[in-house]
């Protein structure tokens, strides 16, 4: 009798404790963290800023902002939403303003409005260009939103190229640039600000294609560009957390555009982000191998979501 009373006590206390593990198995698997949404947010800042950084690029080369006009014409002024006006030392443009009045759909389908100011006066005495090395352009903007998204920057790019790479079209080595910056995004509908500091090296990954670098005296055509960016950054995300981000050989080709009706929507398409979020487990965000879509990898915990981000 006390056998069986022994063997009823153990079958009991067996039964509890699985019942108690799947309690905690289940609860665990309630409260594991999946949330994405600060993923998209980071890229939306994370666009915002290198397309700022793109069109300075394009002004001072140029004196226009060809990709993202909506004219198919290749004078910027001719452009019937944004204008750009500029200040020549003589030889070079020493400062330029980028108008995008009160609303203008670019040739990437973004919806831009309010201004963006170039100063490129902290420039070397040599340097009078952006593919020059020692050229430096501060960015500010008024008044700037981006799709509904008001973005306030200030922003500070200079070309840390070798001085000895030479005229050429082929220099030996990719053209650099060291960023950093402050941006806040006030999101559209109420849906939150990201404030960002970064602090990142930009390369140009094809300087020795010469339909891409023509040599010092000739402007980068930054449509056929392939660029990388590494750093870091970090701020506080639309949810009002703390958060810090890296990026590794995060790689945006400008040959590459997924959407052919936004036809200079230039998407990162190689390279991986850690993102961490306050307290929460840290995001890992992979663009894949190259191949031109809009779609990245987010691994959180061993969890593997695919998401869009265009």
């Amino acid at each position: 009798m006390k056998n069986i009373k022994l063997s009823l006590a153990i079958i009991l206390i067996s039964g509890i404790a699985i019942t108690s593990c799947k309690k905690r198995d289940t609860k665990k698997e309630e409260e594991r963290d999946t949330e994405q949404a600060t993923v998209s947010d980071n890229n939306t800042a994370e666009n915002i800023s290198s397309d700022v950084d793109v069109m300075g690029s394009q002004v001072s080369e140029n004196g226009n902002v060809t990709t993202f006009r909506s004219s198919s014409t290749d004078l910027l002024i001719a452009a019937s939403c944004a204008t750009v006006t500029s200040a020549f030392n003589g030889t070079a443009i020493t400062t330029a303003t980028v108008d995008f009045g009160s609303s203008c759909v670019g040739k990437d389908g973004r919806t831009r409005s309010g201004k963006l100011f170039y100063d490129f006066t902290g420039s070397t005495s040599n340097a009078k260009f952006y593919r020059n090395p020692g050229f430096k352009m501060v960015v500010t903007s008024q008044n700037y939103l981006v799709d509904g998204n008001s973005v306030s920057i200030t922003k500070t790019v200079t070309n840390t190229t070798p001085v000895s790479i030479g005229t050429g079209t082929n220099p030996g080595t990719n053209l650099t640039w060291q960023i950093t910056g402050n941006v806040t995004i006030v999101k559209a509908n109420n849906e939150g600000t990201i404030t960002r500091s970064c602090n990142r090296t930009k390369t140009l990954l094809n300087t020795n294609d010469a339909n891409v670098y023509k040599g010092q005296f000739l402007a980068i055509d930054w449509t056929k560009a392939i660029i990388q960016l590494n750093g870091t950054a970090n701020g506080t995300n639309a949810k009002g957390e703390n958060f810090s981000v890296t990026a590794t050989n995060l790689v945006r080709d400008f040959n590459c555009a997924p959407d052919p009706l936004r036809p200079h929507r230039h998407p990162f398409i190689s390279g991986t982000l850690q993102y961490t979020p306050g307290n929460r487990p840290t995001r890992y965000v992979d663009f894949g191998n190259g191949a031109c879509d809009f779609g990245a990898i987010v691994t959180i915990e061993g969890q593997q979501f695919s998401i869009s981000l265009n």
